[in-house]
């Protein structure tokens, strides 16, 4: 039986991670403090803009110099992913005329002196926005936690020399869940059809599959430094399609640029909590779910 091998949050939206052990479902049904914090350009509502590379969001598809910041937390107790604190490391810029530099700051007391420092690193003006319920995920329809197996990171990581191993390959996929015990690709029985989705179970909460993510630029950049591979999507859609599972004929798989799987958590599961070891059982195909059913 598969089983949930990491837990991964962003507790700032496009920046590091942080794996914990446990993590509740919070409102919506994201990881609790997953992607509670977000930069956006002065001004821009968080709510109402695109979270694609034209959109207000400061992060990966519109700005390649937030790759070389280097973010590490401190969070609330218990089983929550919501920053208290916020240690930030920026190298030297050109660009900007800004000198390498590390500063702490208290989340929210130090928003505004967050906003300058990491302003004046990127050349322009900048909020710091929070959403302290459902967080600020990229699939709005589909704000549940996103899925992939250890074994597809790995798989996917060797289609290229760039890429050293399956914990780069997830530093650039950026899911929440990595499963274990379970062969590559397992995650694409996790959803089906339009109008359908496919309900499994993760310890005793229950999650809906919803849609295979639609990739972007960001996994071909590398982490740390923000270098592109040449040539990354079209060699991913290749191998993708050469290692596509037979059984795969899910017609919302309409590309081979997707990887990993978006989710719904019904409100029943709201507040329940996951861990690393927890037992991952699909059930069976329901109807396709909205945000709180």
């Amino acid at each position: 039986m598969a089983r949930i091998g990491e837990l991964v949050a962003y507790p700032l939206k496009s920046a590091d991670c942080v794996t914990v052990d446990r993590a509740e479902l919070g409102p919506q049904g994201a990881l609790r403090g997953d992607r509670s914090y977000a930069l956006v350009e002065a001004g821009v509502d968080p709510h109402a803009t695109s979270v694609g590379g034209s959109g207000g969001f400061v992060n990966g598809k519109r700005e390649p110099a937030v790759h070389a910041l280097r973010a590490s937390y401190e969070l609330v107790d218990g089983p929550d992913a919501t920053p208290t604190a916020i240690t930030i490391e920026r190298p030297d810029r050109p660009e900007t005329g800004v000198e390498a530099d590390v500063r702490r700051f208290a989340l929210p007391d130090d928003r505004e002196a967050l906003e300058a420092w990491v302003g004046e690193y990127l050349g322009y003006s900048v909020d710091l926005v929070r959403d302290p319920d459902g967080g600020l995920p990229d699939d709005r329809a589909a704000p549940g936690p996103t899925v992939v197996s250890r074994a597809t990171l790995a798989t996917v990581a060797g289609w290229f020399d760039e890429i050293a191993d399956a914990t780069e390959m997830r530093r650039r996929l950026r899911p929440n869940v990595v499963l274990t015990d379970c062969p590559p690709f397992f995650e694409d029985r996790l959803f089906a059809d339009h109008g359908e989705g496919i309900r499994f179970t993760a310890g005793d909460a229950e999650i809906v599959g919803f849609n295979p993510c639609q990739r972007c630029v960001v996994p071909s950049r590398d982490p740390d430094t923000g270098d592109e591979i040449d040539g990354f999507r079209e060699r991913f859609v290749r191998k993708r399609r050469e290692t596509r599972p037979a059984w795969l004929d899910s017609e919302r798989f309409d590309h081979d640029f997707r990887l990993m799987v978006n989710t719904v958590v019904p409100e029943d599961s709201w507040g329940a909590v996951v861990a690393v070891d927890d037992p991952v059982a699909i059930e069976g195909v329901v109807p396709e779910p909205n945000v709180g059913d």
